[in-house]
């Protein structure tokens, strides 16, 4: 019993003691000559931090025989060196001794050469003894046995990108190339009138395919089969894009303003569309193919079935984003079947889905989320069974390859491992029969690889947000490291003072799903005070967004020096979990994930005591500007006060291909029922509008009708036009009156009078 009042007793003591220093915090109230040193040493600060080398991204340059390669490293002070690895070995130095060369290039060329921030636009060693070098838009040759420079007459380089996946992601909006000519050089299509013209290149002879074309509705987008004897073309009904306009009101040299239009389609616009027909080159027939008109992208390109010209696929979105099929036609009689036919009630993620046809065994890799998650599956391009390559509660995010000969894809993904940032991307190869599986990344962290030409090595650079980036160079086959390449360290950046980005996760509206997001705190914060909480805001549904890998220097880390706990987050409605968590943003963007954003700040101010809870900013560009906005129209019981840049206010005003891959097509009632200009008489707290008058993403209009809204409903509220400016956040300009907006409203502090008082470093 003794024991247990011991232990009531001793509780009791540590539940006071933490609510006295709670209760003796106060909020931090800089003074105006407060706010003027805090401005100067966030700025000091900032530069401090820049000045110190990360090294999150290797870009390895490498011989033609993978026998080495090298790289530009990044030093201190924004200067950098070269180094050269020797894959057999896997030893690394120097590429070269920087001074020797910056002299003699210096000599040969008459430029200026520092030999720590040498100024090559191209590298490459011929031998271990020869270095071809551009520089100036010169080619030279260096001797590395004496150094000697002499402009290089040769300049033919090999040239690999290890960035670049082997096969690239095909974008629908490209569509399919028109081909003229037939697979023998004999013939070529036309189009004439609106008609579609055969022409025997050797003797001239030529024959109409149709006739029922005309120039408001023509023929065209024409593909051959791979025997030559029938063409697919489409009967094209055209619409004209509407325009959206722009005023240039500052031009130099001017005393008008310039009117600037171009196409821009906006929700519920009218498309052109495509409807195939098959044309037989024998009979001079053609036949309408049975299925409904393209009306969504253009006409994709052909997939013909091996060693077959009679039977093709091809791709096709349905408008609204709810339907994906790859449709096969027989070109003998016109019929289809569908050989995938993916149907949602909320959306597909039509530009996620990643396809590749190999015709060698009539097969297609595909991804899908029906399961639940983005996964792989291997569909039999005859009958369209369909098989799951990967499987679990994790993401397939891209592919970078797909081995043929050993039926092997190569793939990043994310959450697979268990008890890690769901979002940490990590690579890996599979078996086509889902056996086999590899990871290449296995290490704890946020992974970028690059390979050699010859795929036998790879880079592997991985970090963390607050732990520096380690690179090393592996075998493709066995993963085995070989070499650590580079290795970050965090103390020259905790010299500085700065408090390192920190990760917090909590649960979302739901109770089970977390949430994650990192959290910036000033770097002078004192103990007893509490500081308000800013969000960093993009919750566009295309992406994740908060920062996984190391980031000791970004905004959020300036404004936090200037006394406010900033926070970015993911919550619900945003990509890279599973469908569910995605699907929230259906026909709902002025959700916003705010639900999960409120929770969380709620559970991390009770972690961190500093955090004041009762005075949240938050800011945002684009997507975010319309989010920020949104937070103080649907959520002022909760934040205080906005920074809105170029935000897309009303869905039915921005770009096409965006809002209705979220809101569904046609527009409906829930377009307006969202929109922030429709609601901007909600408005409460302090709002700060930031635009560019030259914005050709999100059409200018949009914050200017919300400002319009704002005005007519007689709200208070500050609004920033950038003469000459495009799609930004307002640039030095914008950023530096956004502090002051925050200081000024959460802070309840003067700001630097910059007519009066210019801030010196």
């Amino acid at each position: 019993m003794n024991s247990l009042i011991q232990k009531f007793a001793i509780a009791s003591f540590f539940t006071i003691t933490s609510f006295t220093v709670l209760a003796q915090q106060t909020s931090f109230a800089p003074s105006a000559a407060d706010v003027i040193q805090a401005y100067q040493r966030a700025n000091k600060l900032d530069t401090a931090i820049r000045n110190i080398p990360t090294n999150n991204d290797i870009v390895p340059l490498w011989k033609k025989d993978g026998s080495a390669l090298w790289y530009k490293k990044n030093l201190p002070n924004k200067n950098w060196e070269y180094i050269y690895v020797d894959v057999a070995t896997g030893k690394r130095k120097p590429a070269f001794d920087a001074q020797k060369l910056a002299q003699n290039l210096e000599q040969i060329s008459g430029k200026k050469q520092s030999a720590l921030r040498l100024q090559l636009t191209d590298l490459y060693f011929a031998d271990q003894n020869t270095l071809k070098l551009k520089t100036q838009n010169l080619w030279y040759q260096v001797n590395l046995s004496d150094y000697s420079v002499v402009p290089a007459m040769d300049t033919v380089i090999f040239r690999s990108n290890s960035k670049k996946p082997l096969q690239q992601k095909h974008s629908r909006w490209e569509g399919s190339k028109t081909v003229r000519q037939s697979p023998d050089g004999k013939s070529e299509i036309e189009v004439r009138g609106g008609n579609l013209v055969l022409i025997d290149l050797a003797s001239k002879t030529e024959t109409p395919l149709s006739q029922d074309g005309t120039a408001d509705k023509p023929y065209g987008n024409f593909e051959w089969s791979p025997d030559g004897k029938t063409v697919v073309a489409y009967k094209i009904d055209p619409k004209e894009t509407k325009m959206v306009h722009y005023v240039l009101s500052s031009v130099p040299g001017t005393t008008r303003g310039q009117l600037k239009s171009r196409e821009y389609a906006q929700p519920g616009d009218d498309f052109t569309s495509y409807q195939p027909y098959v044309f037989n080159l024998n009979t001079k027939t053609s036949i309408k193919v049975d299925v409904e008109p393209t009306d969504f992208f253009g006409p994709q390109p052909l997939h013909w079935r091996n060693s077959s010209s009679r039977y093709y696929t091809y791709e096709k979105a349905d408008r609204g984003h709810q339907r994906f099929r790859v449709i096969e036609v027989d070109v003998q009689t016109g019929k289809t079947k569908n050989i995938i036919d993916e149907k949602t009630k909320t959306f597909i993620y039509e530009s996620r889905i990643y396809t590749r046809y190999l015709p060698k065994t009539n097969e297609i890799l595909y991804t899908s989320e029906q399961d639940g998650w983005q996964h792989l599956y291997l569909v039999n391009g005859i009958n369209g069974k369909q098989q799951l390559i990967t499987k679990g509660s994790w993401v397939v995010r891209d592919v970078d390859s797909v081995d043929i000969v050993k039926r092997q894809v190569w793939f990043k993904a994310s959450g697979m491992n268990k008890g890690e940032d769901p979002y940490f991307i990590h690579y890996y190869r599979i078996g086509f029969d889902g056996k086999g599986l590899v990871n290449l990344t296995p290490e704890e962290g946020n992974h970028n690889l690059s390979f050699s030409p010859d795929r036998k090595y790879y880079l592997d650079t991985y970090s963390q947000v607050n732990i520096p980036p380690v690179t090393k160079l592996k075998v493709t086959a066995s993963t085995k490291p070989l070499q650590e390449i580079e290795h970050g360290d965090v103390t020259p950046f905790l010299n500085t003072g700065v408090k390192l980005p920190e990760v917090f996760v909590s649960k979302g509206r739901d109770g089970v799903t977390d949430i994650w997001g990192v959290v910036c705190m000033p770097s002078n914060m004192e103990p007893n005070k509490t500081y308000p909480i800013i969000e960093n805001i993009y919750a566009g549904p295309q992406d994740s967004f908060v920062p996984k890998s190391f980031l000791p220097a970004s905004e959020m880390q300036s404004l936090a020096e200037l006394g406010f706990i900033v926070v970015q987050i993911d919550g619900m409605g945003t990509a890279n979990r599973s469908k569910a968590f995605h699907d929230v943003c259906w026909h709902n963007l002025a959700d916003a994930g705010f639900a999960d954003r409120i929770l969380w700040m709620k559970a991390m101010a009770e972690k961190y005591p500093n955090a004041d809870i009762n005075k949240i900013g938050v800011y945002g560009t684009s997507a975010g500007g319309q989010n920020s906005t949104g937070a103080l129209l649907f959520h002022p019981e909760f934040y205080k006060a906005a920074v809105s840049a170029c935000g897309c206010h009303d869905n039915r005003i921005d770009k096409q291909w965006w809002n209705e891959q979220w809101m569904g097509y046609p527009v409906g009632e829930h377009y307006g029922a969202q929109s922030n200009i429709t609601n901007a008489s909600k408005l409460q707290g302090d709002l700060f509008l930031i635009v560019g008058e030259a914005d050709e993403n999100v059409p200018p209009e949009s914050t200017y009708r919300l400002a319009d809204a704002l005005i007519k409903a007689n709200k208070d509220f500050d609004i920033l036009s950038i003469p000459g400016m495009g799609h930004s956040d307002g640039g030095v300009y914008g950023r530096r009156r956004k502090r002051d907006f925050f200081i000024k409203h959460l802070l309840n502090a003067e700001t630097p009078n910059m007519n009066r008082i210019p801030l010196v470093n």
